[in-house]
């Protein structure tokens, strides 16, 4: 009996997996670079009210006339929110082919007897994604709060800098905002060593030996803490 060959479709380049880990590690570190910056200029916030507002005024008037009113901001913003839907598209793509491949069959893909279920949760199928989903949901209520004045905890105000403190004079905002930069910490944690691994960074043969480990412990830990440090310094009264 004469068999029929079984023809698989070829997939472009710029659809495979290894193009698609590159998009998601790229555009992850786009986002870590922006959170530097923001995270410079939150902690402008020590330097008071009229350094804090010139800031924020600045960098909406930076390269006029050349470029219009927050013209940067908006360079920015394109650019972040392109990051954004590459990186959540990727992480989908990959996760979908993940399961496909390993016959993921009911939530139980590695059985052992070490996990509560029976099975195993990998940091990243567990933190990274619940983690993605908070951190989606809060920079949409960050976005409204401290940049459109929509919702103003506190009160609505003018003044950036009276917006960051009256909301952050309150407990379960600071409280909310440090879950958020918590969930964004533990991103970075895995996501900038898998970024960099992706990128060919990585020249150990376990994760614990390999220099990238300390470099991603120690970018995540500088982001959250220096993203913690004015919201808590409000609340307890250090500052503002």
């Amino acid at each position: 009996m004469a068999s029929t060959p079984v023809i698989k479709k070829r997939v472009p380049a710029s659809r495979s997996t290894v193009a698609t880990k590159y998009a998601m590690a790229v555009s992850g570190l786009i986002m870590v670079s922006y959170l530097i910056l923001h995270m410079y200029g939150n902690l402008k916030v020590f330097a008071g009210q009229q350094k804090f507002d010139e800031y924020s005024h600045h960098i909406r008037t930076f390269g006029e006339p050349i470029l219009p009113y927050e013209g940067l901001l908006w360079i920015i913003r394109v650019a972040l929110v392109a990051s954004i839907v590459v990186h959540t598209w990727a992480a989908i793509t990959l996760w979908r082919r993940n399961r496909a491949a390993s016959g993921y069959q009911g939530g139980k893909r590695y059985h052992t007897s070490k996990g509560a279920r029976g099975f195993q949760r990998s940091y990243a199928s567990f933190t990274l994604r619940w983690g993605g989903i908070i951190i989606i949901l809060f920079v949409v209520y960050h976005l409204l709060h401290l940049t459109a004045n929509v919702v103003a905890p506190g009160g609505a105000s003018d003044s950036p800098y009276e917006r960051v403190v009256n909301g952050f004079e309150i407990w379960w905002v600071t409280v909310s905002y440090t879950i958020a930069v918590l969930a964004v910490g533990l991103h970075l944690w895995h996501g900038i060593w898998s970024a960099l691994t992706t990128l060919g960074q990585n020249y150990s043969s376990t994760r614990l030996r390999s220099r990238l480990t300390p470099l991603s412990w120690f970018v995540s830990a500088v982001i959250t803490i220096g993203f913690l440090l004015p919201p808590w310094a409000i609340l307890l009264g250090i500052t503002g």
